[in-house]
């Protein structure tokens, strides 16, 4: 009965609605012009409810995600699920506020840390194909992309061979033998003799004030510092700043108008993202402005914007659904990147190096995991049809060990699904410019 009042919901709401099927796409986007602005996220973005995914199918599923979050003490979740290219679920559990007992629903922003990489380096391949830069294309030196006056004096020659898709694989050279560069923003401030709070600039100088830990392009050891670097090869090609140009150049023409990079405080967040939780007796940090005061990591500890393409962005999971089925090289929605594009992400060229954006491409499975002191993600896309994203607003003790729990058990839960349904929540893609309508809910 739940079903078929869903799907009545679905056909009304679809008379007014834009699949989510390529028909506004970049070729329509970018006929708004240059000085075209987004309308704000409440005045374009439909919000699905908690009511869309109360299904039959997914009793078992609900269920053993109740118990789940309850075993590991997680405040609020999101999860997301496609089959066949189609949103057939999308809902989330427990709180997005504890203390003012906000549920969470499946429109609720999360942190999602380092699946910020994954945006990215879809950004890095659509300036690729537009032919504003090349994957072999030096990063540093006279001749780089980045031969600012600022980034030239480096004490390792060896940086001049640091090209892009090294940065891309994490294979440029650094590790976090000495600490991860993105964290430790008092050690760069000292380095540097400059106060509280760094920019992306200031790591990257001093970065370059170090010897590399290793020859570009002879290993691959996994480097924030290495996409930081990223989004300012993205700012100096596109003479913009880079959210501006991820948000107008990847998610737009998406349909996606919520994702945003993050802040840093509570004072700071945004319409609808949830609150975050780190485990109990977490110690506290120094805030990353310099104040002297003593704050967590999740509020106040870690610099959410600076960390910016590494790790900056927040979303909902619904959101980040459709961007990866914008890149998963099948044909029932089309992909936002060539099928060239693609296999290049997916294929690393040796077990020496790390897939282009994804963490890892393991078995039948593209997987692209982000952690922070409250945060958990977990984006999945499988060979069989079946893609889930599943976004956590608390942390454990696991720390990034924690996200092959999770896809263990996603998995699990996923066969317990029995049926499938036929109908496709992405049909209440409303159109950008077209107001808000009332949200039908099932009874």
């Amino acid at each position: 009965m739940k079903q078929k009042i869903l799907h009545i919901g679905l056909i009304t709401l679809g008379l007014s609605a834009l699949a989510f099927s390529g028909t506004f796409y970049l070729k329509d986007f970018q006929s708004l012009g240059n000085d075209f602005n987004t309308p704000m996220p409440s005045a374009t973005s439909l919000r699905l409810s908690n009511a869309f995914s109360e299904s039959d199918d997914f009793v078992s599923f609900d269920s053993r995600m109740e118990a789940f979050i309850k075993k590991w003490n997680i405040a609020g979740a999101s999860v997301a699920i496609a089959k066949d290219e189609r949103l057939v679920f999308a809902k989330a559990y427990g709180f997005a506020d504890r203390e003012l007992k906000i549920a969470t629903e499946p429109y609720h922003l999360f942190r999602v840390a380092s699946v910020s990489k994954l945006v990215t380096a879809v950004g890095i391949m659509k300036l690729v194909e537009m032919g504003k830069l090349a994957l072999d294309s030096r990063v540093f030196g006279v001749d780089g992309i980045l031969n600012d006056s600022a980034f030239l004096n480096y004490v390792d020659k060896r940086v001049e061979l640091i090209t892009v898709k090294q940065l891309l694989e994490h294979s440029a050279g650094w590790t976090p033998r000495y600490g991860d560069h993105m964290f430790m923003p008092g050690v760069v401030a000292h380095k540097l003799n400059k106060p509280l709070p760094v920019s992306v600039d200031d790591i990257i100088v001093f970065a370059l004030m170090h010897r590399l830990h290793f020859q570009p392009d002879s290993q691959s050891s996994y480097s924030n510092l290495g996409y930081a670097v990223l989004g300012k090869v993205i700012e100096k090609v596109t003479e913009t700043d880079y959210e501006s140009y991820i948000r107008k150049e990847v998610l737009f023409p998406l349909g996606i108008f919520d994702m945003r990079l993050g802040r840093s405080f509570l004072s700071e967040r945004f319409e609808n993202e949830v609150k975050y939780y780190e485990p109990d007796s977490t110690m506290v940090v120094e805030d990353f402005r310099g104040t002297g005061t003593m704050v967590s990591r999740t509020y106040g500890g870690n610099d959410i914007y600076t960390l910016g393409a590494a790790g900056g962005w927040i979303a909902s999971a619904s959101d980040l659904m459709k961007l990866m089925l914008s890149i998963d090289g099948n044909s029932q929605i089309r992909d936002i990147l060539s099928s060239e594009s693609i296999m290049t992400m997916t294929q690393p060229e040796c077990p020496l190096k790390s897939p282009l954006g994804w963490r890892k491409i393991k078995g039948n499975a593209w997987i692209r995991t982000g952690t922070l002191a409250s945060v958990s993600a977990l984006m999945v896309h499988q060979a069989d049809g079946i893609s889930y994203v599943v976004l956590l607003n608390s942390g454990t003790w696991k720390g990034a060990d924690f996200t092959v729990e999770i896809e263990r058990q996603i998995s699990n839960y996923i066969e317990t699904i029995a049926h499938w349904p036929d109908y496709n929540l992405f049909d209440l893609q409303l159109q950008p410019m077209m107001p808000l309508q009332p949200l039908l809910t099932a009874n």
